[in-house]
């Protein structure tokens, strides 16, 4: 038997590097400066529950799969370096993790995050509103495709690198689904919930349209202790 450590994870501002401006600025025309603020302290809470749980593991030799990452070795340790640096909570959780004796692992193809990341930075970067438009529709074409190789691929490497008896962790977005992708043998422990996050951030952007309480709800549920005994 293996097991797997499930983390469906929410992206802080300084994990989207480039693109943090543009969402930020999005998320306050949308939401208002006040919703705004209360999303980005339910992130931080989010991630803050993560480190305390993961600070009372003993994980020496577990396996670390983190989406994006495409480099393991002294490679991935400069670039969880770099993310620690741009104040990334996520990153931060990794370092701790190496540094109790956690093992990083190369988890991602790198043409296929650049395609993504490509696609969204033309978003941003366009001059009009057409412009814009036009990078919205394509990134949307290749959205869901792009998804799915992903996760092939993140299925294909936890599989290949963790190995009988081994123990590891995924930080994987929500808006993945890579569960049904993994070997029947590997035992997942979900962490937090994957479609009550992937629900939280689905509903956010109608924060004024929907039930107000049932997404405050939710956020409770982001920064609740972590109980998996």
């Amino acid at each position: 038997m293996r097991t797997l450590i499930y983390v469906p994870v929410i992206h802080t501002s300084a994990d989207l590097g480039s693109l943090a401006e543009d969402v930020a600025k999005r998320g306050k025309i949308d939401l208002g400066e006040e919703v705004w603020r209360q999303h980005e302290e339910i992130v931080n809470g989010f991630w803050n529950v993560l480190i305390k749980y993961f600070d009372s593991l003993e994980v020496s030799g577990f396996k670390i799969y983190q989406d994006g990452m495409v480099a393991e070795g002294e490679v991935g340790q400069r670039i969880v370096e770099e993310g620690v640096r741009s104040g990334s909570k996520n990153y931060e959780v990794i370092a701790r993790l190496i540094g109790k004796g956690a093992i990083l692992v190369k988890t991602e193809d790198f043409s296929l995050v650049s395609k993504e990341r490509d696609s969204l930075i033309k978003i941003t970067q366009g001059k009009t509103a057409v412009e814009k438009l036009i990078a919205i529709i394509k990134y949307k074409i290749i959205k869901n495709r792009l998804l799915k190789e992903r996760d092939r691929y993140i299925a294909g490497r936890i599989a290949e690198t963790l190995h009988q008896g081994e123990r590891g962790i995924v930080f994987i977005g929500a808006y993945h689904d890579l569960k049904k992708r993994l070997p029947e043998d590997i035992k997942i422990i979900e962490i937090k919930d994957t479609e009550r996050v992937r629900e939280y951030q689905r509903l956010l952007p109608f924060y004024h349209k929907h039930n107000k309480e049932g997404i405050k709800e939710l956020g409770r549920y982001l920064i609740s202790e972590i109980d998996i005994s």
